[in-house]
């Protein structure tokens, strides 16, 4: 029988050879490593991210192996998946699926930081994500809005204002990973500019009034970073 030459054999093939070099590269040192900051993965070779991104380069981008990649659902391969990506193919059902099956917050928010902060689809999901109730996807949705605080230079202030509102509904959310998301967010759209500083600042002020605890420690920890002096130095006042 002659070899399968379609793209999808291809694809598996080359997410098989990923795996043995990732497992190859495995420790049990790095596995401890993941254990002590509290990532939990049920598959893990125990993989350091440099070297991850290391193979990611010399893979290059491949939308059909980053699609075998996560279904071996393998922890190294799905964070492969972020550097293997072609963002422009990422559909809005892909990032749906992916993300349900977040089980940890250093896959959320590699893929985040990574991969959906540039597809055009992320300012929906941020929406459509603040709102869910699995602690990962929720928090993949301020992950997302941190991610593109940071990298999207050119986008308005508009949209990021409106995100204030996700981000004070959600603040509520006592969940550890969620509530250091949301903070996370909090603390990039305030840094941004004159403008979102000042009015991140007012939500952050808000929050730290609250008589619940994790409104209260999201704005505290907010108000440390965006009214300090190494903030305030760096922004300059939007014309």
């Amino acid at each position: 029988m002659a070899k399968s030459t379609t793209p999808k054999a291809s694809a598996a093939g080359r997410a098989r050879e990923a795996l043995a070099w990732l497992e190859r590269k495995g420790t049990k040192k790095n596995r401890d490593g993941m254990a002590r900051y509290a990532i939990v993965a049920p598959k893990a070779f125990g993989v350091s991210v440099a070297d991850i991104r290391l193979l990611g380069k010399k893979l290059g981008r491949d939308h059909e192996l980053a699609a075998a990649l996560w279904e071996t659902g393998w922890y190294e391969a799905r964070m492969l998946t972020a550097f293997v990506d072609e963002p422009d193919r990422v559909t809005p059902a892909q990032m749906d699926r992916w993300a349900r099956d977040f089980d940890n917050w250093a896959i959320c928010d590699a893929l985040c930081f990574h991969l959906f902060d540039r597809t055009p689809h992320a300012w929906r999901k941020i929406e459509q994500w603040s709102g869910k109730r699995e602690e990962f996807v929720k928090r993949a949705a301020f992950a997302l809005l941190a991610s593109v605080a940071l990298h999207d230079k050119d986008a308005p202030d508009a949209p990021f204002l409106r995100s204030l509102r996700f981000i004070e509904k959600a603040a509520t959310d006592e969940r550890n990973f969620v509530k250091k998301g949301v903070s996370w967010a909090l603390r990039s759209v305030g840094r941004r500019n004159h403008g979102l500083n000042a009015a991140a600042v007012e939500v952050s002020k808000r929050l730290s009034e609250s008589t619940e605890s994790a409104p209260r420690w999201v704005g505290k920890d907010a108000l440390r970073e965006l009214t300090s002096q190494a903030v305030r130095r760096r922004l300059k006042p939007s014309r």
